[in-house]
């Protein structure tokens, strides 16, 4: 199973998106299961590199270049999600979920 992590301001309102997703990515056949962090964990969780893709949210990505850093060092991939594949909508977790299948490592 892969595993992808949202990194938010606080982890609620990613919660729910990263609940949508594993859900959507499930109904497509694909074993992946995403997660959230706050932006405080965020950087913790890529130095363990439990994950195998980072996601960082749109209110969150002025922490960008420092975790797209600590991805580097580990060897993992850190993409910003675009204002349009983070909302709650069908349309917004099909983006989110495309999204992660596109930038997933093999």
């Amino acid at each position: 199973m892969k595993k992808a992590l949202i990194i938010c301001a606080g982890g609620m309102s990613s919660s729910l998106l990263a609940k949508k997703a594993t859900e959507y990515l499930k109904g497509k056949e694909h074993d992946i299961e995403v997660d959230a962090v706050s932006a405080t964990e965020g950087g913790k969780k890529i130095e363990n590199s439990d994950f195998d893709l980072f996601l960082v949210s749109p209110q969150t990505k002025m922490y960008y270049q420092n975790l797209k850093k600590a991805g580097d060092r580990v060897g993992k991939p850190v993409v910003n999600i675009p204002p349009q594949a983070y909302v709650p909508i069908p349309m917004g977790i099909e983006k989110l979920g495309n999204l992660i299948l596109q930038e997933l490592p093999e």
